[in-house]
């Protein structure tokens, strides 16, 4: 069988000064001539059945064409020590002298396959018998003949564990060797296989000389810049680290400072960093996100450009030709998706845009003294009418299952969970009424691992309750007010949303209770991330309510509420024990009538609200859709389920994009104007106005026309799309957007997504146009706005409302 095309990641990335470009994708190399223009010369099929995850040139400066016995000029070549799987293999790229585009590339010898997967593999410099050495993943290393291919010498080090990534730093000889391997336990360890004895004895392990501690993820790649004393290491965690570590290598096999430290933590990707380039004045990184991006070193590690252009998958490959520190350099970038890119880059980026700082807050670091670290923070519930961000409060849980309350500067403990509710936990809160009875009240709900729900209220934790979802991880919790009454709904296992509505009263002593009744459970559909992240609740004229869904798949769902459990709920206390904890419910489980699979791609749905009978959802795909709920045409209301006799399904009516590069969208906040009509004279760009006019409502024969929405809405607004921004992640900013004026209404450096946060004010999502932040960056509570002051109008860019 003969292959007609391979389309593989693109796995290794290496230049040849700024001549040459050498990639892996799957088991082949190929070479790339540069000047005067990117074009590839060559490939050949190198590795068999591995694929190519290193190439190592014997040396980095040209080879010089040499002159025969003679007089003829030789035409220059460069050996290549490639690598990949439990694989090595050595071949010779040559250079036509007279036509610099013409490369060719020859094999040199068998398939040298070891014992163990290689992570990285060095030339000895010194040496005159092709010697390499390859650090290999159980934290070992050999010296291997690749002329017989046999291992001369392997040590082990006395840290006996699995490496995700490796560094050698290799001069003339096997006892100058350093090895810098980051380990599964999110740690660097620095140790010579060489160990300083010339008896070569392999059974004697190396001890560890050098430990880095502080990633909080696997490590996957580390790069060393000699001439600065910098290692840096690229993170599962999200995060890129760079120490300062003195010399490395070299004669005697240096093992830099006795303290090494931490000198820069940079958060910036959204997901995970898959490689890391170091450079006089740059530091580049590549990740799972899709982005390669540059930041300054001099600019307190800030990002000054976002290279992207990759469709999907991420960058697997990343590579930065050498050069002076002021002059320009190659970057390439090779992504899950085949593809090679390639930018020519300033030896010193740096930002000229200024505009941002000038709605980038200052940080308060608000002295958490908790227990443990903190995993999740939140406002303790919406704010109410006559609150200010000077009175505001926050809760915030810990790994210690502990939750702590924030009030006038002071921290306190509220509540401490079992066992079960340490490690792991989601929380959520919200304000509400208690019935019959003028006063609010905070609730705070906590989910664990083993399926529990702890609800209780922040005043009185000692009258909570705890809910049970099942077995299994509780995903996360979402509370929902819809006609008066108080949802919380609770992602669990293989599918199963838990349902239960809340009243809050006093008892005849006056103190607070709960009265708990729970409702059947949502199944969501069979997909790999098959957890809830957004759900709304629709006012209905009806006796049923409708549900809107949005799950970590990407998907938008529809439910629809049975109308008589509704009415029966009413003020029963004789709840049954089974549906209380949340056993026996999969037989009464609602499934969705209408559903969206995958619309907002596979990073999953962050939220979804309702507003004058029109819906918003955001995503992390960089994308606000605007929808509605609307009836199903008659000619496709064949085969629909008995759930759904009343044809209804969701409908896509627009698709709003953020700004450039902010990808990672976390929800949708309504703008009001302060004057009356004044909304009429706001024109939104880009709107479908036959769509948005349009009425939502759901009529069937024989009933009353139903609507869904705002009731206290008059009908002359009701499907009219509304003016909003939009919240979200741009590279390491919180950045709240205004898609009409494309400008930053706030912009706070919080270190990019995967963190909790709250935004003050979100007052049932309509935004005034000003507001705080609070945020967990590196086990700290930050708050963008000290919360003793009051928030004024005055600095924010246009007003951050756009309303005059």
């Amino acid at each position: 069988m003969e292959t007609a095309a391979l389309v593989a990641p693109v796995t290794a990335l290496e230049f040849l000064q700024d001549a040459f470009l050498l990639t892996g994708e799957g088991p082949v190399l190929t070479a790339y001539s540069l000047r005067p223009r990117p074009k590839a010369c060559a490939s050949v099929s190198v590795l068999q059945h591995y694929r190519i995850h290193g190439i190592r040139p014997r040396s980095l400066s040209a080879v010089r064409p040499q002159s025969s016995a003679y007089g003829k000029e030789t035409e220059p070549f460069y050996d290549l020590a490639v690598f990949g799987g439990k694989a090595v293999r050595l071949v010779r790229l040559h250079v036509d002298l007279h036509d610099g585009e013409h490369l060719c590339l020859e094999i040199l010898g068998p398939l040298m396959e070891l014992q163990d997967w290689a992570l990285d593999v060095r030339w000895l410099s010194g040496d005159k018998h092709s010697l390499l050495c390859v650090a290999v993943a159980h934290n070992s290393a050999l010296l291997l003949d690749v002329i017989t291919g046999n291992a001369l010498v392997q040590r082990s080090c006395l840290e006996g564990c699995l490496l995700y990534s490796a560094l050698l730093l290799v001069h003339e000889s096997w006892a100058d060797t350093v090895v810098v391997g980051g380990t599964v336990f999110n740690q660097l360890v620095l140790w010579k296989p060489g160990g300083g004895d010339k008896s070569n004895d392999s059974e004697r392990k190396a001890p560890v000389e050098r430990r880095l501690l502080g990633h909080s993820g696997v490590i996957f790649n580390i790069s060393y810049l000699q001439e600065k004393g910098w290692l840096a290491s690229a993170s599962d965690d999200r995060s890129i680290r760079v120490w300062g570590v003195g010399p490395l290598g070299g004669p005697g096999g240096k093992c830099g400072d006795l303290d090494p430290v931490c000198l820069r933590v940079l958060y910036g990707h959204q997901a995970r960093v898959f490689s890391v380039r170091l450079s006089p004045g740059n530091v580049f990184s590549a990740g799972e996100d899709g982005a390669c991006l540059v930041w300054d070193w001099a600019g307190d590690g800030k990002v000054v450009r976002t290279l992207k252009g990759h469709k999907a998958g991420g960058v697997r490959a990343l590579a930065v030709s050498e050069g002076a520190e002021d002059e320009k350099r190659w970057v390439a970038t090779g992504g899950a998706d085949g593809g090679l890119r390639l930018w020519r880059v300033g030896g010193r980026e740096e930002k000229t845009d200024k505009s941002e700082e000038a709605v980038t807050e200052k940080l308060s670091d608000l002295k958490f003294p908790g227990q443990g670290l903190p995993k999740v923070v939140c406002i303790a519930g919406e704010e109410n009418d006559n609150g200010s961000w000077s009175q505001s409060k926050f809760v915030v849980c810990t790994d210690q299952g502990i939750v702590y309350q924030y009030s006038g500067g002071q921290w306190e403990i509220v509540w401490q969970g079992s066992p079960e509710f340490q490690s792991y936990c989601v929380m959520e809160t919200i304000s509400v009424s208690v019935k019959d009875s003028t006063a609010k009240v905070h609730l705070c709900a906590v989910g664990n691992l083993s399926g529990s729900i702890q609800v209780f209220p922040i005043s009185h934790p000692q009258c909570g309750i705890l809910l049970t979802g099942g077995p299994g991880k509780i995903h996360s919790l979402i509370w929902q007010v819809a006609k008066e009454r108080l949802f919380l709904l609770a992602s669990g296992a293989e599918g199963l949303v838990y349902r239960w509505c809340v009243d809050v009263k006093l008892d005849g002593k006056c103190s607070l209770a709960l009265n708990i009744n729970p409702l059947p459970p949502f199944l969501l559909p069979s997909c790999a991330k098959r957890w809830l992240t957004a759900a709304v609740c629709l006012h209905s004229t009806s006796e049923k309510l409708l549900w809107v869904c949005g799950d970590r798949r990407g998907s938008l769902l529809l439910f629809q509420e049975g109308g008589k459990l509704e009415q029966n709920m009413g003020d029963d206390e004789s709840v049954d024990e089974s549906l209380l904890t949340g056993k026996e419910q999969t037989d009464l489980s609602l499934h969705p009538l209408s559903c969206l699979f995958g619309v907002h791609g596979k990073q999953g749905v962050t939220s979804v609200c309702e507003y004058q009978g029109l819906l918003y959802s955001a995503g992390r795909d960089g994308c606000v859709r605007v929808f509605r709920v609307r009836p199903t045409p008659p000619e496709t209301l064949e085969g629909k389920s008995v759930e759904n006799k009343g044809g209804l399904q969701l409908e896509v009516l627009r698709v709003q994009r953020a700004c450039k590069g902010m990808e990672w969208l976390e929800r949708v906040l309504i703008l009001e104007p302060e004057i009356p009509g004044e909304e009429d004279k706001e024109e939104c760009e880009n709107h479908d106005n036959t769509n948005m006019t349009e009425k939502l409502g759901v009529t069937e024969e024989g009933k009353d026309e139903e609507s869904f929405g705002k009731e206290d809405k008059t009908e002359e607004n009701k499907g009219r799309e509304a003016r909003f921004v939009i919240v979200g992640f741009h590279a390491i900013h919180f950045v709240v957007w205004d898609p009409v004026k494309q400008e930053r209404l706030l912009a706070v450096p919080c270190g990019g997504g995967h963190r909790s946060w709250s935004l003050w004010p979100s007052h049932k999502g309509i935004w005034p146009g000003y507001g705080a932040l609070v945020f967990i960056k590196q086990g700290a509570i930050m708050a963008s706005q000290p919360p003793g002051e009051t928030l004024s109008w005055a600095g924010k860019a246009g007003r951050a409302g756009g309303w005059a």
